[in-house]
């Protein structure tokens, strides 16, 4: 027997560490870091710094056309806004200070309830002078700003001065009549002033405004319109004469003067009108109502001497309408010789209804008799 036959066969095993027994770390690389991911190649990385770079311009692009429709809504709401608060201060003064000026004016009232009412309404219309220096201006409307502001100060202006004078106008009494007559003028000139007002927002303030508003491409506005002077008869110191009720001085304001000696005045010879030569009394004479009409009055220089600026008015009345006053005046006319006046009616006489004509030659300074400057017609205006 061998000497390894009493032992047992030894089996080739291979050991395993304990399960508890920890696993043993791997070898940290240098520096204590983890190795990272690879970098990207300098294609990808180009790819996305584009895509940033665009990103970033869409987002600024963005950010303009943002900010400039904020700005351009911010424009176009203030300028709508300006043209409602313009509208309603241009309503104000047509409907709050014409209509009751040009009422009160025509309504007979004695000079302390006349001069009440036009101080009333000068009230209102300061009050529109100052809503509209409140106003928020955009840029742009700077201008029509400017003409606003002067148009409704030449109205109240022209109402306070009005207000001032009516009572000397309405005076009377024989001490009285010089005083009225200036006082008449006076007035007369205020209502220039106030057919400036109506020119200055016309031809100023309305073309501004609709500039503005064109060149920011906004449709849809309605831009006031007004009218202040509600006739230009107002304008002739003899219809506000008449409408108030003044007395005049012989010859108007100029008959202070000192007469030349010798007979002075004139005498109503014919009037025509549309081709038709006017019958007083009680005939009707038909007119045809064309445009452009005329009236067409020859009068005679009665007196001694020749005679300057002579006052030649016509006057047409209806029940029911404003009464129509124009006049012209002749430079010069020739003692004991005949004179024309042409007048023409700046006003669509009134249609169908019948009405008085009267045509007066104004006397003079040192003129005594009267009786035949003034011829009064029936006439019927037809189309």
């Amino acid at each position: 027997m061998s000497f390894f036959d009493d032992d047992e066969p030894i089996r080739a095993t291979r050991t395993r560490p304990p399960a508890d027994r920890p696993r043993p770390r791997r070898p940290a690389p240098a520096g204590g870091r983890r190795p990272s991911s690879a970098a990207p190649d300098p294609q990808t990385l180009r790819t996305r710094q584009g895509i940033a770079l665009g990103a970033g311009v869409i987002i600024l692009f963005l950010l303009i056309f943002g900010i400039n429709g904020c700005l351009n809504s911010r424009t176009e709401r203030a300028l709508k806004d300006y043209n409602r608060e313009v509208t309603a201060i241009i309503a104000s003064s047509n409907e709050q200070v014409s209509a009751p000026f040009f009422d009160l004016m025509a309504s007979g009232a004695d000079a302390a309830e006349l001069q009440q009412g036009v101080n009333e309404v000068r009230v209102v219309a300061d009050q529109d002078v100052s809503r509209a220096r409140t106003l928020d201006v955009p840029g742009q409307m700077e201008d029509a700003q400017r003409y606003l502001e002067l148009t409704l100060n030449l109205r109240a202006e022209a109402l306070r001065k009005v207000a001032e004078r009516v009572e000397a106008a309405k005076a009377t009494g024989q001490d009285n009549r010089q005083t009225a007559e200036e006082a008449v003028q006076q007035i007369a000139g205020q209502m220039s002033a106030l057919l400036a007002s109506d020119v200055v927002y016309t031809q100023r303030v309305a073309p501004l405004i609709k500039q503005a508003l064109d060149e920011n491409d906004i449709t849809g506005q309605t831009i006031a319109t007004s009218q202040f002077l509600d006739s230009i008869g107002w304008l002739d110191p003899d219809q506000i004469a008449e409408r108030l009720g003044a007395q005049r001085a012989e010859g108007g304001v100029g008959a202070s003067r000192e007469p030349a000696p010798g007979t002075h005045g004139h005498g109503i010879e014919s009037v025509a009108i549309a081709g038709v030569t006017l019958e007083p009394g009680g005939a009707v004479n038909r007119i045809t109502a064309a445009s452009g009409l005329s009236f067409i009055v020859k009068f005679a220089n009665q007196g001694e001497n020749d005679e300057q600026d002579v006052d030649v008015i016509a006057r047409i009345r209806a029940p029911g309408t404003v009464t129509i006053s124009v006049r012209t005046t002749v430079p010069s006319t020739t003692s004991q010789q005949s004179a024309t006046a042409q007048i023409r009616l700046d006003e669509a006489p009134p249609i169908g209804t019948p009405s008085t004509i009267e045509i007066e030659v104004r006397p003079v300074p040192g003129e005594q008799v009267v009786e035949n400057n003034k011829q009064e017609y029936t006439a019927l205006f037809t189309r």
